[in-house]
Formats: structure tokens, sequence, C-alpha cells
């Protein structure tokens, strides 16, 4: 878990980041983070499944309803974030004509969010010491880099660009909607990745977390 956090807390700072980027490219920086994050991911979760089990609350049924809810929400915000244009946070594709996708109107962090929600959400069904620290750091830590990123953007941007683009979004999901600085837009590669993380989703609830993870959220649910 240090480790992981370590990496996420010197990786981004700027003289590293930006010496990084001159060598590897914006998106080869951001496909190297990535998959480096994804591996000291794995780490974490193969030792945490090591680890001794040390019980905090008793399981119960409703407890797999909350990530069998959030975590489609969590890997469609994911796949999004990753594909849709937004020069407001991290992304795969940043426009030079600064345009912000329609997830970005959503919230300008769609990744950071998919993150802190997949984190969240595994907490109520796994009530032991060791994944109440190892869910409750990495959603601690995605919650953590609003902030930074915000910061870090604005700083590349200036404030007069930033203030144009930031103005229709928001950090809160739907609050620069809700607040009429950004209209909702429902598009068909909206549609085509949320039937995709649908059918994803559902298979990883029936077997694949039993087959690639362990446990079993489908028998909770009676599936």
């Amino acid at each position: 878990m240090v480790v992981f956090i370590v990496s996420h807390a010197i990786l981004p700072r700027r003289p590293i980041r930006e010496r990084l980027v001159r060598h590897l490219g914006r998106r080869g920086y951001l496909v190297a983070y990535s998959v480096l994050s994804t591996l000291l991911l794995l780490w974490l979760v193969v030792a945490a499944r090591n680890a001794p089990y040390v019980q905090l609350w008793a399981p119960a049924p409703w407890q797999a309803l909350v990530p069998a809810i959030g975590v489609p929400l969590a890997f469609w915000l994911l796949v999004m974030g990753v594909v849709e244009p937004n020069p407001l946070s991290m992304s795969v594709r940043r426009t030079g004509d600064g345009v912000v996708g329609p997830v970005a109107r959503i919230t300008r962090h769609p990744i950071l969010w998919a993150f802190f929600l997949w984190a969240a959400c595994h907490v109520p069904p796994n009530g032991d010491v060791v994944s109440v620290i190892m869910f409750g750091s990495l959603a601690v830590l995605a919650l953590a880099g609003f902030v930074p990123v915000d910061r870090r953007v604005r700083r590349r941007l200036g404030d007069e660009e930033w203030e144009r683009l930031a103005g229709a979004t928001s950090i809160v999901p739907f609050a620069a909607i809700l607040a009429g600085r950004a209209r909702f837009a429902w598009t068909l590669p909206m549609t085509l990745s949320a039937v995709a993380v649908a059918g994803v989703s559902a298979w990883f609830l029936i077997d694949g977390h039993r087959l690639l993870i362990g446990g079993d959220p489908g028998a909770w649910l009676g599936l």
C-alpha cells in the first residue's frame, strides 16, 4: 500500500512528470503510468488475499448490492474517461481545440470518480482489517487527486482557458448541469460503452469475480 501511494505521489510531481513527458510524450507517459498503476494494484490485491484475515463485521447479503450497483457505474466512468477528449483531467485523448466531452460535463474527473467508487463500494462486503485498509486508502487517494489535478491543469492551460473550460464542468457529478452551466447529452459512444460494461459486469458478477479474484458475489445475491 505504501509503494502504491508513494508511486502516485512522486510520478505526477511537476519536475518528474515533465521529464517523463519529454522522453515518452504525453500519451506515452499516461500509458506507462496506467500500466505501472495496474501492476502495482494487482500486486496489492494479491498481497491482500494472502494477508491474515481479521474480521471487523459479519457478512450480510445486502452488502453485495453495493458493489453490484456501484462498480458497473465506476467501470463505465473509467471507460468513458479514457476514450473521451478531456483537456481538464486524465485522458488518453486530449484535443488541441479544447473539446470537453459529454462525460466531462457530468464531472471533469470521471477516472478519479471511477477509482473512488470502485474502492468505496468494496468496503461494505469486505469487513476485515486488510480490506478496509486497502480499499479505504484507495478511495481516499482518489479523492485526494481532485485538487492537485485541477491545479496542474490550470497551470498548463492558463487562467483564462481554464475558466472557460471548467465553467462547463464540475468536480461533483452533475453539479454543473444542475446549475445550468452545462447541457447533458447522451451520445452513441456512451450507449455502446454502457452496453459493453453491462455485459462484462454481468459476467463478472455471475462467474468472473470468482474465477479471477476469488469470492462469489453472485452467490450472495442468489445468482
